[in-house]
């Protein structure tokens, strides 16, 4: 196995960063490099300002957008310290964690909805190819200008799998000012990252921006370690100013927390046995991914713009661990099993074409995406293997399986879409909006022990059709409807018994209202919406034994969004969801209906609260993450519900000089316990209390 890529201090580094924490202004002299002062007085930019590029390939602000999108920027990440990238999204409006260590922890629930499958991860507009139910890219916020999340069906924009929500990572620019941030930051158990970003001008025509990372994490529970780094580098090419050539190339290498969750026993947590882990000394997770991009920017005039891009993504996991628990506690044993090795090689190589044309009062673009993913999977199944070690005091051992670990499949998924895309502006009040797009999938798979195999076209027509009237300059209204669709499971994994099912398609109705108040001191949001999806996946009324397509679920929900400067010294940043979801025809197996009941990992009340206040150099901000109750299967069993959780985090920094920031950083300050989601018998459990000290640098 090979090391991963980990971008800890050297000696030489840390030598360099104590002196810049110690004496910035000599070292500055140095390096001859111009002096960017932190202020941070000002609230960040609007949100409703801001191009709402997640949402639509148009140049339109999300205040005209009759769609939602909101997110977190870079400086919203650095004032509540959130590295993760799934503690930074899930600060935004109804979106919800529910990511384990099986399916690559970028997992999340949104307007009812749950899953990898009904809910996209993208960077920069593309998405890599879903495989065995596994997304892990990108998982923290380094290097990134802003986390968005387009909710409501997204197919219009990214394809299938987006019923729910869209999350769409934005990487930050080359620029021909020269500047360069670093991070420094330590705390509980062993915690440590190093984080650097520079950006700059080569020549007249080249500019550069290169951003590392490196992280290690430790808990005060067993094998919830993890570590990894990253590299993304960017190059600009602009010969003249019409034309622009983007190239960049990334590597990353993850190891994850190998803990599978604390042990449940007729739904109520074995608190005993918090913080003792039951995986094996050489359990593995890890997770390798490279990215190369390419795109082409042509003005061709005041009225055509042409662009083209190129792209290969490669991710290659592995997992083997013990993810089933069983406690006894008369016996004071837990009995380990689903001794679990699997392996995935992922490749996918794409062009993306784009024309953006202005005429009068239209935005018009078209467009053409073509990529081909190649996926192949080893396992030991059946995953058999079991043992039994003392709860309070385990043994860790070593796994064994008596199953070869052997490659299982190989398949091969060719992808098309067609979009065309308009917005009319009718006036200085109304502004029409409609898209259209056609997918086409080309699937095929061969099972390598059996020598088997089967090809499978699936496809998919999606659209949106929407108008924004402006009340003021400050505030719209808006309605739209749109369509979209999800595979009824992974689109790389799709198997033989499943080769008769179509996609699910799903439509939204949705209102709302957005308003920027005046002079810039805050924003607020609010949407109404239905969602209803049919064809997913049932029992047949006459014949439980038999899947079938015709099942039926759906959701409606209030989202209500603002945030509001007092003065220049606090700020208060609030967000609440409240959603209702049901399935409407649903059976499973054994014939059970659970038509009414609420979708797993999907809760009905969601709320953030972030307060900032400033007293000249010093900042102090508390925030507050409310997820309700939530059921880890759709039988909605007593076994199987999670209690809703409320965690506090708090961020207390210092500007020590112009260029130097100090941050205290608590998280769960309450030391609550509470679960993020279920995995077989166990409740995987959010984490708990800890400190961390953080230096900023820019300069």
């Amino acid at each position: 196995m090979q090391k991963s890529l980990c971008f800890l201090p050297s000696s030489s580094l840390r030598r360099t960063a104590l002196s810049l924490l110690l004496c910035p202004a000599a070292v500055l002299a140095q390096q001859a490099l111009p002096e960017v002062v932190v202020t941070d007085t000002a609230a960040p930019p609007l949100d409703t300002a801001r191009r709402a590029a997640t949402g639509t390939r148009l140049n339109v602000p999300v205040l005209d957008l009759p769609a939602s999108v909101s997110g977190v920027s870079a400086e919203q990440i650095d004032e509540r310290a959130d590295r993760g990238a799934v503690e930074a999204v899930t600060r935004t409006v109804g979106l919800a964690a529910a990511g384990n260590p099986g399916n690559g922890g970028l997992s999340y629930s949104s307007r009812g909805f749950y899953g990898v499958n009904s809910v996209g991860v993208a960077e920069d507009g593309i998405t890599l190819g879903v495989g065995s139910g596994t997304i892990n890219y990108p998982a923290d916020t380094w290097g990134y200008e802003r986390f968005e999340v387009l909710r409501g069906p997204a197919s219009l924009m990214y394809g299938s799998g987006t019923m729910g929500a869209t999350v769409n990572a934005i990487r930050k620019q080359p620029s021909r000012e020269r500047s360069t941030e670093v991070m420094l930051s330590g705390g509980s158990h062993g915690t440590a990252r190093l984080g650097l970003g520079t950006t700059g001008a080569i020549s007249d025509t080249l500019t550069y921006r290169v951003d590392a990372y490196g992280a290690r994490t430790g808990s005060d529970r067993g094998f919830d370690n993890s570590k990894g780094g990253k590299l993304m580098s960017a190059l600009r090419w602009q010969p003249r100013g019409d034309f622009t050539l983007d190239v960049t190339a990334d590597i990353s290498s993850q190891a994850p927390s190998r803990y599978y969750g604390t042990p449940v026993v007729n739904g109520r947590l074995a608190r005993e046995l918090i913080g003792i882990g039951y995986n094996t000394e050489d359990s593995d997770i890890h997770y390798r991914d490279r990215r190369f991009k390419a795109k082409a920017t042509w003005q061709i005039n005041d009225a055509l713009t042409l662009r083209d891009e190129l792209y290969h993504f490669s991710a290659d996991r592995h997992w083997k661990n013990i993810e089933a628990l069983s406690y006894d506690s008369a016996a004071g044993t837990v009995t380990r099993s689903d001794y679990l090795e699997i392996g995935h090689a992922l490749q996918q190589n794409g062009n993306r074409m784009a024309l953006d044309w202005k005429a009068g009062a239209h935005q018009v673009a078209l467009g053409w995406d073509a990529s081909q993913a190649n996926f192949g999977t080893a396992s030991n199944s059946p995953y058999t293997g079991s043992s039994t070690v003392s709860a309070l005091n385990p043994v860790a051992g070593t796994w064994i399986s008596p199953d070869p670990y052997l490659p299982r499949m190989g398949a091969t998924m060719q992808q098309k879409a067609l979009y065309v895309e308009d917005a009319w502006k009718l006036n200085d009040q109304w502004l029409l909006m409609g898209g259209i797009r056609r997918d086409w999938y080309d699937f095929s798979r061969r099972d390598l022990i059996a020598s088997t195999g089967f090809d499978k076209d699936l496809s998919g027509t999606s659209w949106r059709l929407g108008a924004t009237y402006k009340i003021t300059p400050l505030s719209s209204v808006y309605a739209q409807m749109t369509t979209g669709h999800d595979p009824v499971t992974s689109l790389l994994s799709i198997a033989a018994s499943q080769t008769g099912f179509t996609l699910s398609e799903g439509r939204q109705q949705e209102i709302g209202f957005k308003q920027q108040l005046a002079d810039g001191r805050g924003e607020w949001t609010a949407a109404l919406f239905h969602i209803a999806k049919d064809d997913i996946i049932t029992r047949d009324p006459n014949n439980a034994a038999l899947s079938i397509q015709g099942g039926k679920q759906s959701s409606r929900g209030l989202e209500l969004a603002g945030a509001y400067s007092l003065s220049r010294a606090l700020r208060l940043e609030a967000n609440a969801a409240y959603t209702k979801a049901r399935f409407d025809e649903l059976i499973e197996a054994g014939g059970a209906n659970r038509a009414g009941n609420r979708p797993a990992n999907v809760p009905k009340v969601t709320a953030n609260l972030w307060g900032h206040y400033r007293v000249q150099d010093w900042r102090a901000s508390l925030g507050l993450r409310y997820v309700g109750d939530r059921f880890g299967d759709n039988a909605n069993s007593a076994a199987k519900h999670m209690p809703g959780y409320t965690v506090f985090d708090a961020v207390v920094s210092w500007n020590l000089n112009p260029q130097t920031t100090l941050s205290l950083i608590g998280r769960n300050l309450t030391n609550r316990v509470y679960a993020t989601a279920t995995y077989n018998s166990q409740w995987v459990l959010g984490g708990s209390r800890s400190l961390e000290l953080m230096a900023q640098m820019r300069f």
